[in-house]
């Protein structure tokens, strides 16, 4: 299964980001991106790549105790990004360094568990919204995104991802993404309560 952590944004933050994103897309040069849908709108925290489904039960385990140690804490899409020419993303703001700490807790969940990861980088938050076909100026995108501020919500919980890749070669079609489990952070409130 090809799995990743992440931080989903409620649906409050997702329909305010569409309506932005709506007006990003009438830009020029919008056409020569492929832009992301909401199901895939998420701050990735680690990317774990394909993962053994034995190991499972151990990474449960283990990204269930950094959930539990790592407290809850605001966030909201604010503001956005690039990399290079080929990624445009919007940022987040408020608890960053809460998340950049449940982003390190999770990659060292998926090691101890016996995942192999990536050579560990610096967190940076962000949530694509959109990737070039070719080389493209994303710099006129990343000034409309620079005003935006989102609303504020707690993250609550961690989750559990998993991407399926497009395989039936239609152009244009994008991943697939299924929340296989979620944990409540230790600030969290119990469901219902």
């Amino acid at each position: 299964m090809r799995l990743f952590t992440a931080v989903l944004p409620p649906p409050a933050a997702v329909e305010e980001l569409a309506i932005v994103v709506g007006e990003l897309r009438r830009m020029p040069g919008a056409d020569g991106l492929r832009w992301t849908g909401r199901p895939g709108w998420h701050y990735t925290l680690a990317f774990m790549g394909e993962v053994d489904e034995a190991l499972l039960p151990e990474l449960s385990g283990r990204l269930a105790r950094a959930a539990h140690r790592t407290p809850a804490f605001p966030l909201r899409v604010h503001g956005g990004g690039r990399f290079g020419r080929r990624a445009l993303w919007a940022g987040a703001a408020g608890g960053l360094d809460d998340m950049r700490l449940l982003a390190e807790r999770s990659d060292a969940a998926a090691r101890r568990a016996g995942v192999p990861m990536d050579e560990h980088r610096r967190y940076q938050a962000h949530l694509t919204l959109a990737r070039g076909r070719t080389d493209t100026d994303l710099r006129p995108f990343v000034a409309e995104l620079e005003r935006f501020k989102g609303v504020r919500w707690e993250v609550e919980e961690l989750a559990l991802v998993r991407s399926s890749l497009p395989v039936s070669g239609v152009p244009g079609e994008a991943p697939r993404y299924e929340t296989i489990a979620t944990w409540p952070l230790g600030g969290a409130r119990p469901a219902g309560g």
